[in-house]
């Protein structure tokens, strides 16, 4: 029988309206001494006290829950008569001390709750008589130190809970409080030990006395240290936690002789130079030493613990591994963060369960070839960031994950023969995924790539939060380990337009447009270039030696659009062989230098030889005035040319010291990991703006006035109108390029989609060179018929 009373207010029942507290008697409810009643729920129902006796009828009750009240305090005898009772809830009331005598007539008691109250106190002999007593709930009150006296008087007690209270270990005008060393001292059956969430600050030697303890609990505290023989006196412990603690040092011996215990965290212990002697634990399934500074691991590690399935030493300092041909059972093996440099033929040898290995983030330079070929189980293999020139592929058809990101040197193509069954991948270079990743799944891969790029890449923002999100597979769906015909592949970083797998310039309008561009920009070039610099001297006035250094930085982007289109020419058709060794060269970074360059140092002549047309203009006399102004001086156009230089080498130097990323095309792209990159490429288009704007705004007034000078010659004339048409030209093509560049910077994906798409991405190389085409031709055109 279960009697539920619950939300009754059982606070009408008799009111002592002369005082607030309110007095319960049950038997008016209709308890009788012939109920036979099993469980009662008065949960909730506003009781502020008890009676003495009120369930004194209640024989044969076996569960009582008085939880959710406003009891303050219980008097002794109000639980008398319950002879039978084994469960007694007082949960979430007001009670501020442990009732002293009230409960010493529940001699089968063996569950007693007493959490989230206000007890500050437990006097010694609240607990006498509770013989049968198992588990006690004391977790968040407001103790200050464990109840050694009152726990001693609990032989029964198997499981314990200490959490969200005030115990601490604490100097206080010079008089030590501590958790003494017998505090638990009679608790031979208490098995679960709960002192999470505390403030101790020295290790509880007093668990050494608890011989059936099997769940330690001391995690969240203040805790530094852990002593050698820490857990001498427990050989029953099955599981520790006591993560979350500022842990420094941890004693070699600490957990010795624990064969019981399955599972072992430790995080942290920055001072931690050894690996821990587990001699006698070789039960251990789980063990985990992060943070620490262990530099090399034992030779017989696999010998004392051969049931380990989990070995994470991330964040460590090891520089060798053993072999690990006797840790049979180990299915994860998780080493990322370290200093290993080579990796052996026989490290892995034998290790037939293992499924996951980490090696992210060491500094691997060499793996032997048959490192991998004993592993028939492995299906996740992460590598990224070492140093690998090449890796063996004997013995990986089984993967279904591999990392090999971050590896530069590492440019050798992966046959898709060699791994049958793997499902995602991350390569250093885009064209080493075009043998997994067809043209018509590039738009679906796509995709995935811009999800796994808003990824955080931690490197070393904090152990534990980096371990979080270097778990790579959590954002990863898990697929079958059986292999499907025309399974899908998902391979980053993506062959795209800029990273394409047969074309460096796609289609043969784009590859004929670039060919015809880098001609007319490199001929015409010459011309202005020699047809300025080569006449006298005295024909070389400060517009026409502007007007030549700009056709000589145009005759760059010349050189750079013409080594693409032949390039283009010599990888034709399989652009894929040769991609991440183009990328990489020197050839392409020069190119790259020559671009941009030339394109800003362009960009910032043109500026000068807008603004040195505005004051010549400007200085020359209109009709019926004289002369308005002076023109500028001969010095001062050579340091406005001087200037230009060293602003585009200050421009085009920090992209290829700061690792900007480079495309197939050699443009210097901002990094999406580096907000630094993405600022400055941010900064480059609002300055390159600011220049336009300023020659528009000064030509503006500027092609207004010079039909009305009376004396500026016709050749003046000519070349002011010349400056004219070739900032209108240059602005034309400038502007879809600030459009894409800050639709990009800004991740304005849907607007960046259409021009980076299959059929108009090429272009990109046509669009960004097609003023050093145009820009030489319009004073050829005009000029060509008379001397400079």
């Amino acid at each position: 029988m279960f009697l539920v009373l619950r939300d009754t207010n059982l606070c009408l029942i008799k009111v002592v309206t002369s005082t607030p507290v309110v007095f319960v008697t049950l038997v008016c409810v209709g308890f009788s001494s012939d109920d036979v009643s099993q469980k009662l729920d008065l949960s909730m129902n506003n009781l502020t006290a008890l009676s003495s006796g009120d369930f004194s009828s209640l024989h044969f009750l076996e569960e009582l829950r008085l939880a959710g009240n406003d009891l303050s305090f219980i008097p002794k005898g109000a639980f008398m008569g319950l002879y039978n009772l084994k469960v007694l809830m007082l949960q979430n009331n007001q009670l501020r001390s442990v009732p002293d005598e009230a409960f010493s007539d529940l001699h089968n008691l063996q569950s007693l709750r007493l959490d989230a109250n206000h007890i500050s106190s437990v006097p010694a002999s609240c607990f006498s008589g509770l013989r049968s007593l198992r588990h006690l709930w004391l977790d968040d009150n407001l103790l200050t130190e464990v109840p050694m006296a009152a726990l001693s008087e609990l032989p029964a007690l198997q499981a314990m809970t200490l959490a969200l209270n005030q115990i601490t270990t604490h100097l206080n005008n010079n008089r030590i409080v501590s958790m003494g060393t017998n505090c638990f001292h009679g608790l031979h059956s208490l098995e679960t030990l709960d002192l999470n969430y505390n403030s101790l600050m020295e290790f509880p030697v007093a668990i050494r006395s608890l011989q059936h303890l099997k769940e330690l609990g001391f995690h969240s505290n203040n805790i530094q240290s852990i002593p050698e023989h820490a857990f001498t006196g427990n050989p029953s412990l099955m599981t520790i936690f006591f993560y979350d603690n500022p842990i420094q040092s941890v004693g070699r011996s600490a957990f010795q002789n624990l064969p019981e215990l399955r599972t072992l965290s430790l995080n942290g212990a920055a001072n931690l130079t050894e690996f821990p002697n587990l001699t006698g634990t070789a039960s251990l399934e789980s063990l985990t030493i992060t943070g620490a500074k262990i530099t090399s691991l034992p030779p017989s590690i696999c010998d004392q613990l051969p049931n380990l399935e989990l070995l994470d030493l991330s964040y460590n300092q090891l520089q060798t591994l053993p072999l690990f041909s006797g840790c049979e059972s180990i299915q994860t093996l998780d080493l990322h963060h370290n200093e290993i440099e080579e990796l052996e033929e026989n490290t892995f040898h034998g290790l037939m369960s293992l499924r996951s290995l980490d090696l992210s983030w060491n500094k691997l330079s060499t793996v032997k070839p048959n490192c991998f070929s004993a592993l028939p189980a492995l299906t996740k293999l992460d590598l990224s960031s070492n140093h690998i020139v090449s890796l063996p592929l004997s013995g990986l058809h089984a993967l279904t994950h591999l990392r090999l990101s971050g590896n530069d040197q590492l440019m050798e193509l992966i046959p898709r023969e060699t791994l049958p069954r793997v499902r995602v991948m991350e390569l250093p270079y885009a064209f080493q995924c075009c043998a997994f990743v067809s043209c018509e799944q590039q738009a679906a891969v796509s995709t995935w790539r811009r999800e796994d790029a808003d990824r955080a890449e931690s490197t070393d923002t904090g152990f534990l939060s980096n371990q979080v999100n270097h778990d790579w597979e959590s954002f990863l769906i898990e697929f079958d380990e059986e292999p499907k015909l025309q399974q899908t592949v998902h391979c980053n970083p993506t062959p795209g337009p800029f990273r394409p797998c047969l074309h460096l310039l796609g289609s043969w309008l784009i590859r004929g447009g670039v060919w015809l561009i880098a001609a007319i920009s490199l001929v015409s070039n010459c011309l202005v270039v020699s047809s300025i610099f080569l006449s006298p001297v005295s024909m070389a006035t400060p517009s026409k030696v502007l007007i030549g250094l700009l056709g000589l930085v145009n005759g760059l982007l010349g050189v750079w659009s013409g080594w693409l289109a032949a390039v283009d020419a010599w990888t034709y058709g399989s652009f894929w062989r040769y991609g991440s060794a183009w990328e990489s060269s020197y050839m392409c970074q020069l190119s790259g230098f020559l671009y941009t360059f030339g394109s800003q140092t362009s960009i910032f002549l043109l500026t000068v030889a807008a603004l040195e047309r505005c004051l010549t203009v400007r200085a020359a006399p209109h009709k019926g005035e004289r002369q308005s102004g002076q023109s500028p001086s001969v010095l001062s156009i050579r340091l406005a040319i001087l200037l230009c230089f060293l602003l585009g080498l200050a421009v085009t130097l920090p992209p290829l010291m700061a690792g900007h990323s480079s495309t197939s095309l050699c443009l210097l792209l901002p990094s999406s990991a580096s907000s630094a990159s993405v600022g400055f490429s941010m900064f480059l288009v609002l300055l390159d703006s600011l220049c336009f704007l300023l020659m528009i705004l000064a030509y503006t007034r500027l092609y207004c006035r010079t039909n009305k000078s009376l004396h500026l010659s016709e050749e003046e004339g000519a070349l002011t109108r010349h400056v004219a048409w070739l900032l209108f030209s240059d602005c034309l093509l400038f502007l879809p390029v600030t459009f894409l560049s800050f639709s990009s910077l800004l991740q304005l994906r849907p607007q960046v989609q259409t021009p980076l798409s299959r059929p108009t991405a090429g272009g990109a190389a046509s669009l960004v060179c097609q003023s050093t085409a145009v820009s030489p031709l319009q004073p050829t055109a005009r000029e060509s018929s008379r001397p400079w």
